[in-house]
């Protein structure tokens, strides 16, 4: 993704700035990989709630925050569930489903269909952006 900005400085949308190697590399999920130095030095989970961006977290409610009881994850029921093509709403009942019931077979299960979206590319983005709509704290809960 470039950093182009607009005539305020303010950067362009995903979309406009996504290039044609940034576009590949999200259609694949490679740009995952590196992630997996964090597994193997115990800070994430394979499967787990996703990271979000930390200046998301003073918008998070008390069931939103549930997400946070166990490490995050490379992958998770959010993301075998719509991935990016869900509302910020259903990723959260997605996560804190996943904390109440996570288990060793629904684990197995989440990576096999990891695997299976990744090879569809299925839910890479959300419906009116090249990635997903940021997270602005409005919520159903």
């Amino acid at each position: 993704m470039s950093d182009k900005k607009d005539n305020d400085g303010k950067l362009l949308p995903d979309a406009q700035r996504l290039t044609a190697i940034g576009s590949f590399v999200r259609k694949t999920s490679i740009d995952e990989l590196p992630q997996l130095v964090n597994v193997l030095k115990g800070d994430m989970s394979l499967v787990g709630p996703r990271p979000l961006l930390s200046s998301y977290l003073h918008l998070y409610d008390d069931f939103q925050n549930r997400r946070h009881e166990i490490k995050p994850g490379i992958t998770g029921w959010a993301q075998v569930n719509g991935r990016n093509a869900i509302s910020w709403d259903k990723k959260f009942e997605y996560d804190v489903w996943y904390v109440d019931h996570m288990s060793f077979l629904l684990d197995c299960k989440i990576l096999i269909k990891t695997v299976l979206k990744v090879f569809k590319r299925d839910g890479i983005n959300a419906a009116n952006a090249a990635t997903t709509e940021p997270f602005n704290g409005h919520s159903n809960k």
